[in-house]
């Protein structure tokens, strides 16, 4: 085992992490922002100012909760804490993720607005049963896919744990 790649890892989670997430908002905002502007100015008369669409007589805020930064960092725990993956393998692993929990987002939000704009008489309890149950279902689908895919065998933080166990009874944690 080398306990350095551990630490490296979860080293990284901390700083990505600091501070609050900065990083994912800073990068997925306008990643998120542009494309549902543009799908829905395929439909519809938008405008944009700053995070907010406004679309006839409504505004729809596109907040940080909206732009899912805490999804793309759980993704992230999730590959950084699992061990034995190549760092090639990783980073592609990474943006795949995050590639599909973009499209995901985008079109979450578009959908959303759609039913906004129609004034849709269950929008609220669908877009609280989007933000409650869904958005952790496709977080967990995109880790799901992404295990099958690449041909993961390791369970995320369970395996450095034991790893780090069993060095430790054979008294091999810093060799």
């Amino acid at each position: 085992m080398n306990i350095k790649e551990i630490l490296v890892r979860y080293l990284i989670l901390v700083a990505v992490a600091i501070p609050n997430l900065y990083i994912f908002y800073l990068v997925f905002t306008p990643l998120t922002i542009y494309p549902v502007y543009f799908l829905l100015n395929l439909f519809f008369k938008v405008s944009l100012i700053n995070n907010t669409l406004l679309i006839n007589n409504l505004s729809i805020k596109l907040i940080s909760a909206c732009i899912a930064g805490s999804a793309y960092y759980f993704l992230l725990i999730l590959n950084l804490s699992t061990p034995k993956i190549k760092t090639n393998k990783r980073i592609k692993m990474i943006f795949w993720a995050f590639f599909f929990l973009l499209i995901v987002n985008i079109l979450r939000i578009f959908f959303l607005s759609i039913l906004a704009i129609n004034d849709f008489s269950f929008f609220d309890i669908t877009h609280k049963i989007f933000w409650y149950f869904l958005s952790i279902i496709f977080v967990i689908g995109i880790w799901f896919t992404q295990v099958k895919l690449f041909k993961i065998r390791k369970i995320p933080f369970y395996s450095d744990i034991k790893q780090i166990y069993i060095s430790i009874k054979n008294d091999r944690i810093f060799k």
